[in-house]
């Protein structure tokens, strides 16, 4: 059956109807999960409707399955250079030329990352380096004018669909999301939210792009979650990170320039952003202070400085100094710290102040009196 679908998708591939080719694929998909192929040609079908992030997708989805086709590391490079992901699509293309040393298409596709990356670093008023060596090696695949491919030059064949490692978890078709997630940003900043409880490492996957983010988690026995944008603006990857608490997935996106963005995901209608005011540290104003006498502007900052600073060089004696050394110590103290000052002080009637949350949460803490008194029990 997985096999007609694919003949089908093929000739409706082939007819220019690339709609109806990711919709075979698709179904093909739902009968043999774990077929790298059928992901590879999707890919390619989404590629040519411009559906760039869910060819992305499927040519990750198709490396995971079969890190051995150089196939698959195309689909990724043609995809993220439509996204202007150069870098990322360089890599790509460099994994899959390992792969297959033959394919000249790698080479061509390799050269246009590297004038895409020599353009943009003279644009950024940088001095360019070529990231990839300039040696000949072959003919070059034919181009068409929007930069993929001609149809031409890529033959969807048949294949080995005898591969049945199921554990490598459901196809990345698009689903309703199962789980909410919102963002807010910072001047520097982005921060993505995914609400999700009881996430683990294993079954959580973030990539970084120059502009693009891709989460997927894979939670056995249900369909993926897939979010996958291509974003407002560019990042640096390098300083992104993400975090799994225990009722969801934060996602700290580090923009490349200090912009406001208006919206987690790219639009061509957006105008392009203007650098935002972003004031240094010593530039920040505090907030002032309402008062009712108009005349005198006291600097409430200057005041509260002056107040603790008196505190501090407060010199105190006798009891006063005892409470205030137990003070100091609670306040810069951690939590097991505070929890066993507090413990035995209670347990103890106030003889006993311990900072050894080992010893005192262990058993309960009897009062120890000083020489020559003793304890007493008065009952109300």
């Amino acid at each position: 059956m997985a096999e007609e679908l694919e003949r089908q998708a093929i000739e409706a591939f082939k007819e220019d109807e690339f709609e109806q080719a990711v919709d075979l694929y698709t179904q093909a998909i739902r009968l043999e999960p774990s077929n790298a192929g059928f992901y590879v040609d999707r890919a390619w079908a989404n590629i040519k409707l411009e559906n760039y992030t869910d060819a992305v997708a499927d040519a990750n989805r198709a490396i995971e399955l079969d890190p051995s086709l150089a196939k698959a590391y195309l689909r990724k490079g043609i995809a993220c250079f439509s996204l202007e992901e150069y870098q990322t699509a360089m890599a790509a293309f460099k994994a899959g030329s390992v792969l297959d040393a033959d394919n000249s298409k790698f080479k061509t596709w390799i050269d246009k990352c590297d004038a895409r990356l020599v353009e943009e670093a003279a644009s950024d008023g940088r001095e360019s380096q070529s990231v990839s060596p300039a040696a000949d090696n072959g003919p070059v695949a034919p181009v068409s004018d929007n930069g993929l491919p001609n149809v031409a030059s890529e033959q969807l064949t048949f294949r080995d669909n005898n591969n049945n490692n199921n554990n490598l978890g459901e196809p990345l078709e698009p689903t309703k999301p199962k789980y909410r997630h919102e963002h807010y940003q910072k001047p520097n900043e982005v921060v993505v939210t995914v609400f999700a409880k009881g996430l683990s490492k294993d079954i959580v996957n973030v990539e970084f792009g120059e502009q693009f983010l891709s989460i997927i988690i894979d939670v056995p026995g249900e369909d993926n979650y897939v979010l996958q944008k291509r974003l407002f603006a560019k990042i640096m990857p390098e300083k992104c990170k993400y975090s799994i608490l225990s009722t969801k997935l934060e996602v700290r996106l580090a923009k490349a320039e200090a912009i406001h963005w208006t919206s987690l995901e790219y639009d061509k209608k957006q105008a392009v952003p203007q650098k935002s005011n972003i004031l240094s540290g010593a530039e920040i104003q505090r907030p002032t202070y309402p008062s009712s006498n108009t005349k005198v502007r006291r600097d409430w900052d200057k005041l509260e400085a002056q107040v603790k600073k008196e505190e501090k060089d407060e010199k105190l004696e006798g009891d006063a100094a005892l409470n205030k050394l137990f003070r100091d110590i609670y306040q810069d103290a951690d939590e097991d710290t505070r929890r066993a000052m507090q413990k035995s002080f209670i347990e103890s009637n106030g003889t006993v102040l311990s900072t050894n949350w080992k010893e005192v949460g262990a058993k309960h803490v009897d009062g120890s009196p000083p020489q020559g008194m003793e304890m007493k029990k008065w009952e109300i």
